[in-house]
């Protein structure tokens, strides 16, 4: 629809992942590589997590694009299965032939026989699950054990496990403290700031051929303050303000364009005609000698009212997920540091049980002799 009056090759802003348009902010590139350092140091757990639509899929698209010609690779995405049907999965991604109604010991002997093998020929081993916030304690408990299957020297197989925030608070509970000690590289993709908000945006556009600045600079503050800084929703934003665009046959996306796509689509919700709020605009001169009309001048004062309101709920709704990201990184590390409290206690404890267990053995000895 709009790629021709902008120039652009192909639509820039798709919710697909999409490796060829990764965009290496700060942090997806500090993301990258930690990633990379797991993989090339061959560390049995890495665990990157983000929030819905942070970019860690493309993440992980973009490094199977560039994996080691010498790794083989399978990568999950059904998290929702049963503890019986995990090692079957993970043979079927590996093309390993089994018997669906094997037992689970059976497909865990093909399953390291396959590592041999691959070990014996100079081949690493990676395992991706994404979407790992779906698993269940008793499935992460199995892949933990997966760790086990190694040389004396060497890991046969790594894991690379992808979720959402809710992944990572399933790690540090208490029930699932040995996984955690499994996990050496870990990292948590937070979302962006206005000035790499602003250019991903570019980057997407010139990627699709056009000009950079299509969008002024309102209108990227407008899409950062609603869109929170997460890539999927810029990309959902910044395609219907080019619809919008390209409509009012506009060169450029302003402000006023990005805020009147939110209007109509009810903030980030996608609502339909029958939902659609009604508008200040919609309301006709009812009162007492009124023709039922509206006020010539009365839209544009009142359209100028709606878009002030707009960005008000714009930034009310930015600061609201801004408290509750930082409430959430204060718990996060409160838990982290009653962790290491319990096991520095947890140390004294077993510390003392020692001591007191010699001076009882002293004290038994000398009554003993004292006989």
């Amino acid at each position: 629809m709009y790629t021709e009056f902008y120039g652009f090759k192909e639509k820039p802003f798709h919710l697909v992942p999409n490796p060829a348009y990764l965009y290496l902010s700060p942090r997806h590139q500090n993301a990258l590589t930690y990633l990379e350092y797991g993989l090339a140091e061959k560390v049995g757990f890495i665990m990157l997590t983000g929030e819905i639509g942070m970019g860690k899929t493309t993440l992980v698209r973009h490094i199977l694009n560039d994996i080691e010609s010498d790794m083989d690779v399978a990568v999950i995405f059904n998290t929702n299965v049963l503890s019986d049907d995990l090692i079957s999965l993970i043979l079927t991604e590996f093309e390993i032939k089994h018997d669906q109604q094997m037992t689970k010991a059976k497909s865990l002997e093909l399953l390291y026989k396959f590592l041999i093998d691959k070990y014996a020929k100079g081949r690493k081993v990676l395992l991706i699950i994404d979407e790992a916030q779906n698993l269940s304690d008793e499935l992460l408990e199995e892949i933990r054990m997966l760790s086990n299957l190694q040389t004396d020297e060497d890991m046969l197989l790594q894991i690379m496990i992808v979720g959402q925030p809710e992944l990572r608070e399933k790690i540090e509970s208490p029930r699932l403290e040995q996984f955690a000690q499994r996990i050496a590289v870990s990292y948590h993709l937070s979302p962006m700031d206005k000035d790499e908000t602003h250019g991903y945006i570019a980057h997407r556009l010139k990627k699709a051929g056009g000009r950079e600045d299509i969008f002024d600079d309102s209108a990227v503050e407008i899409v950062f303050e609603n869109s929170a800084g997460i890539p999927r929703r810029v990309n959902l934003l910044c395609d219907a303000a080019l619809v919008y665009g390209f409509a009012d046959n506009a060169e450029t996306v302003t402000g006023s364009i990005v805020s009147q796509v939110i209007q109509d689509k009810g903030g980030m919700g996608i609502v339909d005609s029958r939902n659609a709020p009604i508008l200040l605009t919609d309301i006709v001169d009812e009162t007492p000698g009124g023709k039922g009309e509206t006020d010539p001048d009365l839209p544009g004062r009142l359209s100028a009212v709606e878009n002030s309101i707009a960005r008000l709920q714009a930034q009310m709704t930015f600061q609201v997920e801004n408290l509750e990201k930082r409430e959430k990184d204060a718990k996060d590390q409160l838990i982290v540091k009653l962790h290491r409290m319990l096991a520095a206690e947890r140390k004294i404890s077993m510390k003392l049980t020692y001591d007191y267990g010699r001076l009882k053995e002293k004290y038994l000895d000398l009554i003993n002799k004292s006989k």
